[in-house]
């Protein structure tokens, strides 16, 4: 089981975010998330929405870091990727 995190370098809401994906499913990531106590509202088609506050809680948890690209290639690679205006949630 392998769950990845970029860097915290997305603004939005006065903070700055993380990107939290899975190479494997969404069922994987949903049930990282959900130890991390992450809300489900912060998943967003293909990944969570994590706060800068909590990225060091994903590290320590197993989350592997890598930068924001390979987010993205992660995804494709595994299929699980959704771009925007995909509007199915998992």
């Amino acid at each position: 089981m392998t769950v990845y995190i970029d860097p915290p370098a997305w603004p939005g809401h006065g903070r700055l975010w993380s990107h939290l994906v899975s190479d494997v499913s969404y069922d994987e990531l949903h049930a990282f998330a959900e130890r991390l106590g992450l809300p489900r509202r912060a998943f967003e088609r293909d990944h969570y929405d994590v706060p800068a506050e909590r990225y060091a809680d994903a590290v320590t948890a197993g989350a592997v870091e890598v930068r924001s690209r390979e987010v993205v290639r992660l995804l494709r690679a595994a299929g699980l990727r959704r771009p925007k205006g995909h509007f199915r949630n998992a």
